[in-house]
C-alpha cells in the first residue's frame, strides 16, 4: 500500500497556513475592540494599529523559528510583544486576548530552560488571573462560575500558542523532508551514475577487447586463410550483437552474468589471443546470487585487464571450495611492475583499488561479503577473490 503523500503546493509553501493562522488569530483584536464585545467599543483605528504591529513582531519570531534559529534582536521585539499584549489587557478584557496568545507562543520559540519556564508560567496565570478578577469585580458571576471561565480562557490560551509553536515546528519539518528529499534524489542520481558507469565498464570492457582482438586476428589471417578470417569477422559481429544486447539490458538494470558462461568465455577469449589457459573449475555447490555474480564479474575483470594491461602467455583460472567459502584466482605471468620499483605490490580488500574496474570489483565483492587481493610478484600477478557460499 502506497503511504499518502502531501500536496506539492504544501511541500513547496508550507508558510501559507502559518501565516494565515496569524492573522486569523490577529483580526479577532481590532474587530471585537470595534464591536465592544467586552466592554465599551474602542478606538478602531488604535486597535488597527495595534494588531499590524503585534502581527508583525509574532510573525517574525514565528518564521525564525521555523527555520530554527532566533531573529536578530529577539530580546527586543520579544519585550514589545509582551508589553504590548499583555498591559492593555486590563482595559480591554479578552478583546485584547488574541494577542497573549502570540506573547505565549514566543516565548516558547524563543526562550530556553528555566527563564522560558517562569516566562511561560507568568503569561499563563496573568491573563486567567485577570479574567476571574475582573468577573469578580462586577458581582455578575459567583466565585466558581468565574473560576470557570477563568479555566477556559486558561485552555484556550494553551490551545492557541500550541497551535502557533506547532504551526512554525511543522514548518521546519517540512522544510527538512523537503530537502532530505531533495538530497536523497540526488544520490539516488547519484548512485545510478556510478551504476551504469561501472556496468558500461566491465561489460563493454571485455566486449571491446575482444572486438579489437578478433579485428586483428582477422587482418592477419586475410591474406593466408580467407575462411579462418571469415569466420573470425563473424564471430566478431556476434560480439558486437552481444554487446549491443549488453547495454539494453544495462539501462534498464536487467543485466545478470552467469559464473559458468564467464569462464568459458574467458577460456575462449584468452585461447583467441593466444594465451595459454588453464582451467581448475572444482564441483561447486549451488551458489547464491550475490556470490556468483561477485565472482562472475571478478572472472570479467581479471580477463580484461590480462588482454588490456599485459603481455601475459599462461593464465590459470582456479575455484576451489572450503568450510563455506569460495575462492576465486586468476594468475598470468603478465605482470608489469612500474620502472623503479620492487617487483612486488599488494592490495588488501579494505584498501580502495585505483581503476574503475578494480573499484567495480570491489564494490560487488564487498557487497557479496567478501574479500580480494591483488599481488604482483616474480611476473606474476595474482588475483583472488573469496566469498561465502550464502550471502545474507
Amino acid at each position: 500500500m502506497t503511504p499518502p503523500v502531501a500536496p506539492r503546493w504544501v511541500v513547496r509553501h508550507p508558510l501559507w497556513p502559518l501565516i494565515a493562522l496569524h492573522v486569523l488569530l490577529a483580526v479577532q483584536v481590532p474587530v471585537y475592540t470595534t464591536l465592544g464585545m467586552d466592554g465599551p467599543p474602542g478606538n478602531p483605528v488604535a486597535a488597527t494599529v495595534a494588531c499590524a504591529l503585534a502581527l508583525c513582531l509574532s510573525l517574525r519570531h514565528s518564521l525564525a523559528a521555523s527555520r530554527g534559529e532566533r531573529p536578530a534582536g529577539w530580546p527586543w521585539t520579544l519585550a514589545a510583544l509582551a508589553i504590548l499584549a499583555n498591559v492593555p489587557l486590563w482595559w480591554f478584557g479578552s478583546n485584547w486576548q488574541a494577542f497573549t496568545t502570540f506573547a505565549l507562543a514566543s516565548i516558547v520559540m524563543l526562550l530556553r530552560g528555566r527563564l522560558m519556564l517562569f516566562a511561560v508560567i507568568a503569561q499563563l496565570l496573568h491573563n486567567p488571573a485577570k479574567e476571574v478578577i475582573a468577573m469578580l469585580r462586577d458581582d455578575a458571576h459567583t466565585i466558581p462560575q468565574a473560576l470557570l471561565l477563568g479555566a477556559y480562557a486558561l485552555f484556550s490560551l494553551i490551545l492557541y500558542a500550541g497551535t502557533l509553536v506547532g504551526g512554525a515546528r511543522l514548518v521546519r519539518l517540512l522544510n527538512e523532508l523537503e530537502a532530505t528529499r531533495t538530497e536523497l534524489a540526488a544520490t539516488a542520481v547519484g548512485e545510478e551514475r556510478i551504476r551504469v558507469s561501472r556496468d558500461l565498464h566491465d561489460l563493454l570492457g571485455q566486449s571491446l577487447s575482444a572486438i579489437s582482438l578478433k579485428g586483428d586476428l582477422a587482418l592477419r589471417l586475410l591474406a593466408k586463410d580467407t575462411a579462418a578470417a571469415r569466420a573470425e569477422v563473424e564471430s566478431l559481429t556476434g560480439v558486437a550483437r552481444d554487446a549491443l544486447r549488453d547495454v539494453r539490458a544495462i539501462t534498464r538494470d536487467e543485466h545478470s552474468v552467469s559464473l559458468r558462461t564467464e569462464i568459458d568465455g574467458a577460456a575462449a577469449l584468452l585461447g583467441a589471443a593466444g594465451v595459454d589457459t588453464r582451467l581448475d573449475v572444482a564441483d561447486l555447490p549451488p551458489l547464491s546470487g550475490p556470490a556468483q555474480n561477485a565472482l562472475a564479474w571478478a572472472i570479467r575483470e581479471g580477463t580484461t585487464n590480462l588482454l588490456r594491461h599485459s603481455d601475459a602467455r599462461t593464465c590459470a583460472i582456479t575455484l576451489t571450495h572450503h568450510q563455506g567459502t569460495v575462492r576465486l584466482e586468476i594468475v598470468n605471468d603478465g605482470a608489469q611492475p612500474p620502472s623503479g620499483a620492487a617487483d612486488l605490490t599488494r592490495t588488501p580488500s579494505h584498501l580502495a583499488p585505483s581503476g574503475t574496474g578494480l573499484s567495480g570489483l570491489a564494490e560487488r565483492t564487498r557487497a557479496a561479503s567478501g574479500t580480494w587481493l591483488t599481488t604482483a610478484h616474480d611476473g606474476l600477478f595474482r588475483l583472488s577473490v573469496e566469498v561465502p557460499e550464502e550471502v545474507a
